[in-house]
């Protein structure tokens, strides 16, 4: 698939095409809706399409010879002819030796997205164009993956897989990066995504592994690869040493084809890498790494080259996303709220960087991506020219660690949204994997995090799970919940049970998004904390959610109800028609004032004889508007109705998306309400 302009722009924007531009080693040229490339070298051929995607790889193959590896472009040639017996063909990039009478290098490029088997024909092609042209290595690149080979023999030719060709003038190394020295580099969002997604693929091998499995597996690695990176932090007394997470060459591999000495000891390394980050977050990953040293060493392969940590924080954060979006859009589709929506509501609260922010249905983490995202916007604002300074990291970083909170059930999504987190540079340590219906109690002892405390949150934002129950006698935890009660309700002449052991005062079973909102209410502040909660429309409309519906007026104040298409989240997998509550807590006292009024409204109209069902529920209403109406006058709910959200049924992009305009509406409004 030719590369999108997008593509394009980004990786002329990248250091190593902005310098091989500067220096006249390319030139780039437009023609109409084309980019064109011209590569100043020894053979210097005709412009070339950018578009294709062989030719992205190959130009920044060439640059990197260059740049990176010291050739000088008078020595290169570029798409040069090769006999072959009685054919000819055309080897990508081929090195010479300074006076162009030697072959040292064969580069053989493909474009980004070829598969394994693809990738062993290439490396067989490199190494017929070697044989023709009797050179001393072979370079086989797709942009996200490198081999590397010396060739000793050449009747027959003798292969040797090798970690890098040496630098101009250089010699073999037995491995390419070094701690504090030649250290791996950033890379754009492309090819980012392309390398997880490559890596993921040779997991997979078309039913090795189960897709899920090669992504927990996956998630482990880019995990081991972060702490290799961040060595400053983790050894600092390393220095100088390789880096564990790469291809390192061994002697007794020399006539063994499968490299069995190199996979042995990057297995040992990464499982001793894995270890490590265990010890300091145990809660990251419970499982160990179950690869064994083949699979290992493919991955590697992939992402030894790329300096994760020192990538730009949105391409590797959006990467990372469209991976896990592309990935995970079937079955686990649930888990992840649209970006629009996510983005939507976060907007319409207008984060502050000193509230404590939770998740209880966390999901793969969108709601706190998005927020730490509006922080790290504010620090780029405020420190402008320092931007990269420690006080700018300092601003947006502890807010990661300190302010961010999550809670999912499921423990393979858990890991998603805790690798998510680590992607964006920390705060996964407050990502925790249990049942988000559980108090507070429970995830201090088997979480053994003592931060999700009752009371203790400013804000919480979530999209908790639709359309399944609580059985009473499946928890322990069912007569904690006001809502899994009886007797509730405005209208519901019956006192409330006193008795928790009294089997009359318990339903059987309660829906989880309604023990969600009152979940929510313990977690909040004291005083106004804020719930932002995406709800099936069932708990506005049905008659038989009248009770859920008293109890909301009763302990928050409604702020505005957004009613979305009933596309939202189909693309998702979840039909169901629902709204966004934007909600605000009632100081304690409040709370106690409404329901000391229901409860002496409720002895008044059972003193009213001879009035019947009917007239008794509109009496108590009556009744009950006339009293909370003296202490809750300028009530008013901001009722919003959005029916283009940016996408239709299938996901699909569409123009004149009325979400920006809704949360701005609403904004304004919160900030405004009493």
């Amino acid at each position: 698939m030719a590369k999108t302009p997008e593509e394009i722009k980004e990786l002329l924007s990248s250091s190593l095409f902005v310098e091989g531009q500067k220096s006249n080693y390319i030139s780039i040229s437009q023609k109409g809706d084309s980019s064109y490339i011209k590569y100043h070298c020894k053979n210097s051929p005709t412009q070339r399409k950018l578009e294709n995607p062989e030719e992205f790889v190959q130009a920044t193959a060439f640059l990197r010879l260059i740049i990176e590896y010291n050739y000088s472009p008078l020595n290169i040639s570029v798409n040069e002819s090769v006999q072959e017996g009685s054919s000819t063909k055309e080897a990508d990039i081929i090195v010479y030796n300074d006076n162009n009478k030697k072959v040292l290098i064969v580069v053989e490029c493909k474009k980004d997205d070829i598969n394994e088997r693809q990738f062993q024909v290439a490396i067989d092609q490199a190494y017929s164009y070697a044989h023709a042209l009797a050179s001393q290595f072979v370079w086989v690149t797709s942009g996200i993956r490198d081999e590397y080979f010396e060739i000793v023999e050449m009747y027959p030719v003798e292969r040797i897989s090798i970690s890098d060709i040496p630098k101009k003038d250089g010699k073999i190394e037995r491995y390419k990066y070094v701690k504090g020295g030649r250290e791996p580099q950033p890379e754009t969002k492309a090819v980012l995504m392309q390398k997880f997604k490559s890596a993921h693929d040779a997991l997979w091998g078309g039913g090795a592994l189960a897709p899920t499995t090669a992504f927990d597996e996956l998630d482990k690695l880019i995990f081991c690869k972060i702490w290799d990176e961040k060595w400053r932090d983790n050894a600092p007394k390393t220095k100088g040493e390789p880096f564990a997470f790469q291809i390192i060459s061994y002697a007794e591999d020399k006539d063994d084809k499968q490299n069995t000495k190199a996979k042995v000891e990057l297995e040992k390394r990464i499982r001793e890498l894995y270890e490590q980050g265990r010890k300091k977050d145990p809660e990251v990953f419970k499982d160990d790494i179950k690869l064994d040293k083949h699979k290992i060493y493919t991955v590697v392969q992939y992402l030894q080259d790329v300096n994760l940590s020192k990538t730009d924080l949105d391409s590797k954060g959006l990467a990372f996303q469209r991976f896990l979006g592309d990935f995970f859009r079937g079955d686990f589709g649930q888990f992840f709220t649209p970006d629009p929506i996510v983005d939507f509501i976060v907007k319409s609260i207008g984060i502050k960087k000193d509230w404590k922010i939770l998740d209880t249905s966390c999901g793969s983490g969108g709601f706190l991506l998005h927020a730490l995202k509006v922080v790290r916007d504010e620090a780029d604002n405020i420190y402008d020219e320092e931007v990269g300074s420690a006080s700018w990291k300092s601003y947006w970083h502890d807010f990661a660690e300190k302010h961010l909170y999550g809670i999912e059930i499921n423990e393979q999504i858990s890991r998603v949204a805790k690798m998510n987190m680590i992607i964006h540079d920390d705060g996964h340590t407050n990502i925790v994997t249990n049942d988000g219906l559980k108090n507070n109690y429970s995830i201090e002892i088997e979480n053994r995090n003592l931060n999700f405390q009752d009371g203790t949150f400013d804000l919480i934002m979530t999209n908790p799970p639709f359309g399944s129950s609580v059985k009473a006698d499946e928890v322990g935890y069912y007569k904690e919940y006001e809502l899994f009660e009886k007797n509730l309700g405005i209208t519901e002449t019956k006192d409330r049970i006193a008795d928790d052991n009294n089997k009359n005062k318990w339903r059987t079973s309660q829906n989880t998004e309604v023990l969600f909102l009152e979940r929510c209410y313990k977690y909040l502040n004291e005083e106004n904390g804020y719930l932002a909660i995406v709800i099936p429309d069932g708990i506005l409309t049905n008659s038989t959610s009248q009770y859920v519906r008293d109890w909301i007026i009763e302990h928050f104040r409604i702020l505005a109800v957004v009613s979305l298409p009933q596309h939202t989240f189909a693309h998702v997998k979840a039909g169901v028609k629902s709204s966004v509550l934007f909600l605000k807590k009632h100081p304690n006292e409040l709370t106690k004032r409404f329901e000391d009024t229901l409860a002496s409204i409720k002895v008044r109209v059972r003193a009213e004889k001879g009035l019947d069902k009917d007239q008794r529920t509109e009496r108590m209403l009556e009744l009950y508007k006339e009293e909370i109406f003296k202490y809750a006058e300028d009530y008013e709910v901001l009722m919003l109705e959005v029916e283009n959200i940016g996408y239709d049924a299938t996901g699909k992009n569409i123009k004149g998306s009325e979400l920006n305009d809704a949360a701005l509406q609403i904004n304004v409004f919160i900030s405004k309400a009493k």
